[in-house]
């Protein structure tokens, strides 16, 4: 390996660092929104408490979607793969920079993928992508590479707004005529739920930055095999719990205030299903966006609740952010990547 591949081999894993940070103030900020907007904790508690299981959650949640997401391209290993590691991790962290400033709970997930997708047909055409569509006609029928990502994003916010929509239906019959004082016991089950969502959530998130961080040491030929090293587990655990501390306000306002007045029940209904939602799409190492089943959960709970209630047009500026980040992603990583790699020489 020669010494400019090694600067660039660094500078990728660096990026894929601050893409976790960026990570956990877009993404893991989403599961303190509900908890904290509810009243249920302080946001100082209930962002300590969402790093801290997060914490856990990456480092102890396994590497089955770091391994889906090891195999979604096929690049010849080098500095063309290097390049398109780095394009992607430079469109999804800017991504998610420019949607936090706003406020909208995009996708950092979609982002990457997005951004994976742009600059390997950039380098090396279609084929590179692994769509996984051709495997669903086989006599055998197997979800793979975008097949299966896409599959589950539908699945998981399918799951977010009807699952959410109808627990929130039941209790709301159940406790109707329930004291004031149950408010209590609610609370207490939101901890309970939030914990084991932020949980869920840190074992799928990070995955995808560790997915990364394995690809680039192959592809400078630092790896013989694309395994996760401890370090990369304990730092990208790291920086995703010091990003949910450190930036997710704006996002928190937005999902917990501007959709519609979350109470305690309201927050133990939508985290129940997002949380039931990430943990089978983790277990079928699937790499989802946990901010997106939390914004179909609470826009379930508030239809539930009463329908003109919600402001539409905060749901709508969430779900067309939510559209349009694989395309734009995916160009805008396409275009950095034919910039860039003539400079480099690949």
């Amino acid at each position: 390996m020669n010494l400019h591949m090694l600067e660039i081999a660094v500078l990728t894993i660096i990026l894929a660092l601050a893409f976790t940070f960026t990570n956990g103030f877009q993404d893991a900020s989403s599961i303190a929104a509900t908890f904290i907007a509810s009243r249920s904790a302080t946001p100082k508690a209930g962002i300590i408490l969402v790093a801290v299981m997060s914490l856990l959650g990456a480092i102890f949640g396994g590497s089955a979607v770091a391994f889906t997401l090891t195999g979604f391209v096929h690049l010849e290993a080098g500095a063309q793969e290097l390049i398109v590691l780095f394009v992607a991790l430079v469109t999804a962290t800017s991504w998610n920079i420019i949607t936090w400033k706003y406020g909208l709970p995009s996708s950092s997930t979609h982002s990457l993928i997005g951004g994976l997708m742009g600059g390997s047909i950039a380098a090396a055409g279609i084929g590179s992508v692994l769509w996984g569509f051709s495997e669903l006609s086989s006599p055998v029928p197997e979800l793979t590479g975008f097949a299966k990502i896409l599959f589950f994003f539908v699945l998981s916010v399918i799951i977010g707004f009807a699952g959410s929509f109808v627990l929130h239906k039941t209790t709301g019959i159940l406790m109707r005529n329930a004291q004031r004082r149950q408010n209590r016991k609610i609370v207490g089950l939101n901890w309970c739920t939030a914990a084991l969502m932020a949980f869920f959530n840190g074992a799928n998130d990070p995955q995808k930055q560790m997915g990364m961080i394995a690809m680039v040491l192959v592809a400078a030929g630092l790896a013989a095999t694309a395994d996760v090293p401890l370090w990369a587990r304990c730092a990208c655990a790291g920086l995703m719990a010091l990003g949910t501390v450190s930036g997710g306000w704006r996002i928190m306002n937005t999902l917990g205030r501007r959709i519609f007045r979350i109470e305690p029940l309201h927050s133990f209904d939508s985290q129940f299903f997002s949380a039931s939602s990430i943990a089978l799409s983790t277990a079928a190492g699937a790499p989802v966006s946990s901010t997106q089943v939390i914004t179909m959960s609470v826009l379930g709970v508030g239809v539930a609740e009463n329908a003109r209630k919600v402001k539409w047009e905060v749901g709508r500026e969430i779900v067309i952010a939510m559209v349009i980040t694989i395309p734009v992603t995916m160009l805008i990583s396409g275009v950095l990547y034919l910039i860039i790699s003539p400079i480099t020489g690949v």
